[in-house]
């Protein structure tokens, strides 16, 4: 539901308030146009988007903005390592048929399995050392908006 402030006062859609001339407002003030509202003093409060609970602790504020708090960056990290580990199994078992029938009959894995299977190691590689190299929370956060972290290579 948005929510509207009126100088210090925070104020829901579909609820009454009342203004410094004590004028009573009905909860159906938001089909107010544009003008009416600002005339009567109504400015819309935006939400803060939701931070990534993955690298902060948050909370939402009554006006829609949001308090964050950066996580542990050694935990952020050991966390992040794990799920690219996880994530690099699931993909290597994908293909893992092809190398067992290698070592039970001898039959060649096809080369754009074996392709992608190292190209999958090495993106692995290649993220956690970024994980590494970030210096804080705000340099995690940047592997997720420049797409470093799970873009994995498909199977050509």
């Amino acid at each position: 539901m948005a929510k509207w402030k009126y100088k210090d006062t925070i104020i829901e859609e579909g609820k009454s308030w009342t203004d410094d001339n004590n004028i009573l407002h009905p909860s159906g003030w938001a089909i107010w146009s544009a003008d009416e509202k600002e005339a009567m003093g109504l400015t819309a409060l935006t939400a803060d988007a939701e931070p990534d609970s993955r690298l902060y602790t948050w909370t939402r504020n009554e006006d829609d903005t949001v308090s964050k708090t950066a996580k542990d960056l050694s935990k952020v990290k050991a966390s992040l390592k794990t799920e690219v580990q996880s994530q690099q199994k699931a993909l290597l078992d994908q293909s893992d048929w092809a190398v067992v029938r290698k070592s039970e009959k001898g039959t060649e894995v096809p080369a754009n399995i074996t392709t992608w299977r190292d190209a999958i190691r090495t993106k692995a590689t290649s993220m956690e050392s970024s994980i590494d190299g970030a210096s804080d929370i705000e340099a995690v956060e940047k592997l997720f908006s420049d797409a470093v972290l799970y873009d994995w290579p498909e199977l050509g």
